[in-house]
């Protein structure tokens, strides 16, 4: 993102001090896929995800899937995405996200990656979608993997997506007054799907509302999760270090 445009050696550094051993550099379009596919290569923590948001895909076409499919291919990347629908916005017309999204989705089978869902007031189309998907590839390679990232939905559409096999992400945001209504949820998700974010440079922690996010308050994000969870910070590192490593296929433990 341009905002790290400035001092972005810096921001990994502070990552690295704060204990952040791996940071997934997420692109949302063919030029920022690129970029984090570099950065990957310039720095041993990072690894990169390529896709298209959909506020980024009004004119995307199967050609720019290929090159996609071209990115992806590249031994640094582990995930595809960041995708999926945001009827909130509508930078993009609904019927080019749900083109691109499930061309994404069909990439992520055919490459054997993990997908990165974004989805905002758009339940109602990415539930029965996605079920089509893991229905449609439960047979091949194993079943569809994917986390759905900054979730900020009730129990039951967690659970639909528990029961799909994804993952549920949580950022700083899960500290902001508003986000109380989501600590029984935040609770309920098994220790074995919770991953953590922070979707830098957005959703700072409440500390920083208005500021850039960053890596390194990644920290932050883990004590929230703890105190809501009711365990220990080393808890919470654990189980979603391990999750992290397994979503993502990761190495080390």
């Amino acid at each position: 993102m341009p905002s790290f445009n400035e001092d972005r050696a810096d921001v990994i550094t502070r990552a690295r001090e704060a204990g952040v051993g791996t940071i997934i550099s997420v692109g949302v379009d063919l030029s920022s896929s690129q970029q984090v596919i570099v950065l990957a290569e310039t720095y041993a923590e990072v690894m990169a995800a390529v896709g298209f948001h959909p506020h980024n895909v009004t004119s995307v076409g199967e050609p720019d899937i290929a090159k996609l499919d071209q990115l992806a291919k590249h031994p640094r990347v582990v995930a595809i995405g960041e995708t999926g629908l945001d009827f909130h916005r509508n930078y993009s017309p609904k019927e080019a996200q749900l083109r691109a999204f499930e061309w994404q989705l069909e990439l992520a089978v055919r490459l054997d990656l993990p997908v990165v869902i974004h989805c905002r007031q758009a339940e109602r189309e990415m539930l029965p979608l996605l079920r089509d998907w893991v229905s449609r590839h439960k047979g091949r390679r194993g079943q569809p993997r994917g986390v759905i990232h900054c979730f900020n939905g009730d129990f039951d559409t967690a659970q639909q997506y528990l029961d799909m096999g994804f993952f549920i992400s949580f950022g700083a945001y899960i500290g902001y007054p508003a986000s109380s209504k989501m600590y029984d949820v935040i609770r309920s998700i098994p220790k074995d799907r919770l991953v953590m974010e922070t979707d830098s440079p957005f959703l700072p922690p409440q500390s920083r509302r208005g500021k850039r996010n960053e890596p390194a308050y990644l920290r932050q994000v883990l004590a929230r999760l703890a105190e809501i969870r009711q365990v220990s910070p080393e808890v919470i590192t654990i189980e979603t270090t391990r999750n992290a490593h397994r979503l993502f296929c990761l190495s080390g433990d």
